[in-house]
């Protein structure tokens, strides 16, 4: 019999969602909690685990698809644990009965094959506890920052109702509740910074707990049979009770047990392509590294703890490797209060992140900043005249949506701009695509969303995207695939003023183009000083690959086609 596995929900308001990456196929043999999608919804990228374990017999979708919640992502044959959405609409009176009903069909339907082990009661019943933990964000998001606890003891939670809201490097989202219940502990509080996997709350089941549990309770504690005494008139879960002491169809959700329908366990250790990437990229063994998910899963932050182990010599690193790390280390500051009050707050979400970013940044790469003066005169008359139509188009024609066309048409002339060094392999990664970051200020922090194959596209239709990307990264609705693969950034800081400054290379990019406040200056022309609209750059870049000729050669390219547009189409 094929168990259908469907989407289950995401979030509150998030109804469907996008398949980037299908992660079994057909003939696969899939456990409880292994991941079967990657998916992008409109707040983040997330892995969605499978609630079933078997043989998967067909799937459904494809990469790219549009799915929605509830719809069929793939069959499973052979035995599979009950998902967990469907469990969650039992209620506590109405569990012992369904799980009666259940023993009675699968007494009817399966063939007599001797003495069987009869299906474990539906978990969740009153009085069982469900410990409640943080699931996974999505690729590469470790954890996060808890904006506000929305529970508290003694409240009864639905389904998919929301328990706190979390900020993570990325996003800002709320986490539902996975089952139904009444909460009987709160680990977290507000400003706690959480872990994917750390205990949230402990809810008094009044409805199914989640998948796992009952696979763990399908695979190591099958109800014993149970007879009716002779005279008596059982009521209907004794009577069903009774009946499954007959031949029935063995449920279980462990991998390998059972009928011989589903594979041994896979001989991999259980830990998603990211970790394993990460994994590879400490130059650590996935096998040595000891997992605390569900089940033994490993997760990024077990291989990180791993890897800061080794660094200090608590446990011995992969043989034949170099050693793990070359961190930096912080000074200790000193002791504020003798000269006053002082007050300590965590450092959050984007600003943790960015923090760290630019530290991985400036001690990787050997920086140098160039400057320039762009005559953006007959820029600006151009701008004015061209501005409504493309309004119209629902963008805004601003210098930096022009300079973005400008910097893509200089990579494809200046190659060496649009690489990125691999000083372990001692190789340089040349690109063939032109993706550019745009920097925009948010009140969570600095976001760099990414707009993809530039120099294929007009200005019209870059000025429409980065507006349409700056208002989500000011929603925080980006998504992380929205804020990778650049190749170059842009940071713009007119609005706000300066001449210069000295922008930071965005690791593992090698340059970045920092503009500064336009403003009328007195220009020689070799008769007499004229008004003239100036715009100050300012251009860092890795000096490992890029040497200081190229790089004023690029920056004069891009200087001369602002001051004469009609280079550009030339």
């Amino acid at each position: 019999m094929a168990n259908e596995f469907t989407l289950p929900s995401l979030g509150e308001n998030i109804k469907a969602g996008d398949v980037l990456r299908v992660l079994i196929k057909a003939g696969d043999t899939i456990a409880v909690d292994q991941p079967v999608l990657e998916l992008e919804t409109d707040k983040a990228t997330v892995e969605v685990p499978s609630t079933l374990a078997g043989t998967v017999a067909e799937v459904k979708v494809k990469d790219g698809d549009r799915v929605n919640v509830g719809q069929v992502v793939f069959t499973v044959s052979g035995e599979a644990a009950a998902p967990a959405a469907d469990a969650a609409k039992a209620t506590a009176d109405a569990a012992p009965v369904k799980a009666a009903a259940a023993a009675v069909d699968a007494q009817d339907q399966a063939p007599t094959t001797g003495n069987a082990v009869p299906p474990p009661p539906a978990p969740g019943g009153a009085g069982e506890r469900v410990e409640v933990t943080i699931p996974s964000l999505g690729e590469n998001v470790k954890g996060g920052d808890v904006l506000r606890v929305l529970v508290k003891v003694g409240d009864v939670l639905a389904v998919d109702q929301g328990i706190i809201e979390l900020e993570t490097d990325k996003a800002t989202v709320e986490v539902p509740a996975p089952s139904a219940g009444t909460v009987k502990e709160v680990a977290v509080k507000d400003g706690d910074r959480v872990a994917v996997g750390q205990l949230v709350l402990v809810l008094e089941g009044t409805a199914a707990a989640p998948a796992a549990a009952s696979a763990t309770s399908a695979a190591a504690a099958p109800a014993a049979p149970t007879s009716v005494a002779p005279g008596t008139t059982p009521k209907e879960p004794a009577v069903a009770a009774s009946r499954a002491t007959a031949p029935a169809a063995t449920t279980s959700a462990a991998p390998g047990a059972g009928t011989g329908a589903v594979a041994p366990p896979r001989p991999n250790v259980p830990a998603a392509p990211s970790v394993r990437r990460l994994a590879r990229e400490l130059g650590l063994d996935i096998a040595d590294v000891p997992g605390t998910g569900k089940s033994g899963r490993i997760t990024e932050a077990d291989v990180r703890a791993h890897a800061k182990n080794v660094i200090t010599g608590k446990v011995a690193g992969p043989a034949g490797h170099a050693a793990v790390g070359g961190g930096f280390a912080f000074p200790t500051l000193p002791d504020f209060s003798p000269f006053g009050t002082v007050e300590r707050k965590p450092m959050r979400g984007i600003r943790r992140k960015t923090a760290e970013h630019m530290v991985t940044s400036w001690q990787t790469i050997p920086h140098v900043t160039q400057f320039e003066k762009v005559d953006i005169t007959a820029l600006e008359q151009l701008r004015k005249q061209f501005g409504k139509r493309v309004e119209a188009a629902g963008g805004k024609l601003t210098v930096t949506s022009i300079i973005t066309k400008v910097i893509a048409l200089g990579l494809r002339k200046f190659p060496q701009f649009n690489t990125s060094v691999d000083m372990a392999a001692e190789e340089v990664v040349h690109k063939s695509y032109v993706n550019v970051g745009i920097a925009v200020d948010t009140e969570r922090g600095l976001l760099v969303p990414v707009l993809r194959d530039v120099d294929t596209k007009s200005i019209t239709q870059i000025s429409a995207e980065i507006a349409q990307l700056a208002e989500k990264a000011r929603a925080g609705k980006l998504s992380l695939e929205e804020m990778s693969g650049g190749c170059f950034t842009i940071t713009n800081l007119g609005g706000i003023g300066g001449t210069a400054f000295t922008p930071i290379v965005n690791h593992p990019e090698v340059a970045i183009m920092g503009m500064s406040r336009s403003a009328m200056e007195p220009v020689w022309n070799g008769t007499s000083f004229e008004p003239r609209l100036m715009l100050p750059l300012s251009l860092s870049y890795d000096h490992r690959i890029i040497d200081g000729a190229d790089a004023m050669r690029f920056l004069r390219f891009v200087a001369e086609a602002l001051e004469q547009p009609f280079l550009m189409t030339l």
